[in-house]
């Protein structure tokens, strides 16, 4: 898959893993490698920040044991650290790496990348799939 950018330079037309208008993720946090709120695939891109995942306690703890600290806050980079319960876009590999570990956030099919399909069956992330209703 390659960018999906326009000739003026903005993404158009990415769908999520269920085929439509790939929604965004967060804005506050603001998220995704462009901090533009989505998870979009993007060649420059090579953590793969494309699933958007409503964070847990548990996998935030996960994460900060595998040396990737999204709690603490860095200013100087623009990342206010994370809470549970807020949406961001995590690297493919590392959600999937979660899920076999047992600890994997929910996913937010609407606004995860239809890329992700490359890596991950969409029956296992509907497994996954936060229920908006509870959030």
């Amino acid at each position: 898959m390659v960018d999906q950018t326009s000739s003026d330079g903005e993404e158009s037309g990415e769908t999520n893993v269920l085929g439509s208008e790939l929604e965004p993720c967060s804005y506050d946090p603001e998220t995704g490698f462009l901090r533009d709120g989505h998870c979009r695939h993007l060649a420059r891109d090579p953590g793969r920040h494309e699933v958007c995942a409503a964070v847990t306690e548990e996998f935030l703890e996960y994460s900060r044991a595998q040396g990737n600290d999204l709690v603490t806050p860095r200013p100087e980079f623009g990342f206010p650290g994370l809470d549970p319960g807020d949406h961001w876009c995590l690297c493919v590999p590392r959600w999937e790496e979660a899920r076999r570990a047992g600890v994997a956030p929910p996913v937010v099919l609407e606004a995860t990348s239809e890329a992700v399909l490359d890596s991950v069956p969409l029956e296992t992330l509907r497994e996954f799939a936060v229920d908006e209703s509870e959030a």
